[in-house]
């Protein structure tokens, strides 16, 4: 990295000192303070702090904190790694992510995909990665189409390599703006948002998964040189070459995750067979995936923000006889608009105990109550827990399903564990 001029460094300076406040007062991680009192010294700072590094950006709905923790865990292979690992996906956070690692040539940032055309201009990367999209937040992002749209427009305008997943289509349409991409056939089992085609808004014809095309314009899934096999837990490498995955995040997602990974970490130069014995030794990602015990019972944290993400999460729920904690807030960080939880099949839980907890949970109950499920009201997880080992004394476990602030509160009460 080349060295910073005066007036970057100083907001640099200051924008550490800011967040080592924040921190030290208990007011959160300090990602956001520092990078906003950074930028108010240097407006130009994120560009400037890029210079001279190589770094990747991760773009999705769902599962870009987590690719972007895969990612820096395999690149540490090679040193230290500046990353927004843990969230903070807006340009403010990736100003201190830069700021506290301005040694590490390798970098990788987690971005929102509002921000990505905006990130993408101003730090000038080496990769792009981009995983899927679908509607989320509805009331404060644009559409996803408009979405996709801007990405194409902004990719077409880099020499960026993109890494994408080519059995989204919009994902796939993004990415084609690109002068370079390595496609990655990571799956998707969200399909609702994807049936028209990006380019001329003809019905999509997808009659073999993951293939897709439009027969009115020609539009089709670009051939992939990277994919991930589910059934058999393997990822298959460009040379043909099958790697058991035995990954230690659970779910079809998380294979896709370290697929994706794996692609991006080649780009460093990165063996597949290292990149993938890095990744399992991944276990959780800022509290997802975690398992806390709690008066004898082992609490699984689970986040899901949309309806894709909580199909994501159906698919690695524990057997029937676990019950299941459904947790929804409407707070800014989650959007106020909670009709997403209609586009949700909760019929899958017919068959185990549910209870509903979180500020919009008569909403949930509601959605709950038209899909036939029967379901239980709770103020908080110790209360559940106290219920059903007064039923159940030989109960283990207790999966836990929430969006984003409501996981917040609940993995606070836990004291955040990671």
């Amino acid at each position: 990295m080349s060295e910073l001029p005066l007036r970057a460094q100083l907001a640099s300076v200051l924008g550490r000192s800011a967040a080592s406040l924040s921190r030290a007062t208990g007011r959160g991680d300090g990602s956001v303070i520092g990078g906003r009192v950074a930028l108010k010294v240097e407006p130009d700072l994120l560009a400037k702090l890029a210079q001279g590094r190589r770094l990747a950006l991760v773009s999705a709905t769902n599962g870009k904190t987590t690719t972007t923790r895969l990612i820096a865990q395999a690149l540490r292979e090679f040193g230290d790694v500046a990353t927004n690992e843990y969230g903070a996906n807006m340009p403010t956070g990736h100003i201190t992510a830069l700021s506290d690692n301005k040694s590490a040539v390798n970098g990788v940032l987690e971005v929102d995909e509002k921000y990505l055309p905006q990130v993408l201009k101003a730090t000038n990367p080496s990769f792009v990665v981009l995983m899927n999209l679908s509607r989320d937040q509805m009331d404060r992002a644009s559409e996803i189409n408009l979405l996709a749209k801007k990405w194409r427009t902004a990719l077409a305008q880099t020499n960026t390599h993109v890494i994408a997943n080519a059995d989204d289509p919009l994902v796939a349409w993004a990415g084609l703006g690109a002068p370079n991409a390595t496609w990655v056939s990571a799956g998707q089992r969200w399909k609702e948002d994807s049936w028209c085609c990006p380019e001329c808004g003809g019905h999509l014809k997808r009659d073999v998964d993951p293939h897709w095309e439009c027969p009115e314009c020609g539009l089709s899934r670009p051939r992939a040189t990277w994919a991930v096999d589910n059934d058999n837990d393997v990822l298959v490498a460009p040379d043909g070459q099958q790697i058991k995955l035995r990954m230690n995040l659970p779910g079809d997602a998380n294979r896709a995750n370290a697929a994706i990974a794996a692609a991006t970490a080649a780009g460093y130069g990165m063996h597949p067979e290292r990149t993938i014995e890095r990744l399992r030794e991944v276990t959780s990602v800022a509290g997802r995936y975690t398992s806390v015990v709690t008066m004898g019972v082992e609490v699984r944290l689970l986040l899901s923000k949309n309806p894709a993400g909580w199909l994501e999460s159906f698919a690695v729920l524990d057997p029937p006889r676990v019950p299941v904690i459904l947790a929804v807030n409407a707070q800014i960080p989650d959007g106020k608009d909670t009709s997403w939880l209609w586009d949700v099949d909760y019929t899958v839980l017919r068959d185990r105990r549910v209870f509903v907890m979180g500020e919009r949970r008569t909403d949930l109950a509601l959605r709950l109550e038209t899909d036939e499920v029967p379901f239980e009201v709770a103020d908080r997880v110790d209360e559940v827990l106290a219920k059903l080992k007064a039923e159940r004394p030989d109960i283990t476990k207790v999966d836990v399903i929430a969006n984003y602030t409501a996981f917040q509160q609940i993995r606070t009460a836990y004291g955040r564990v990671q």
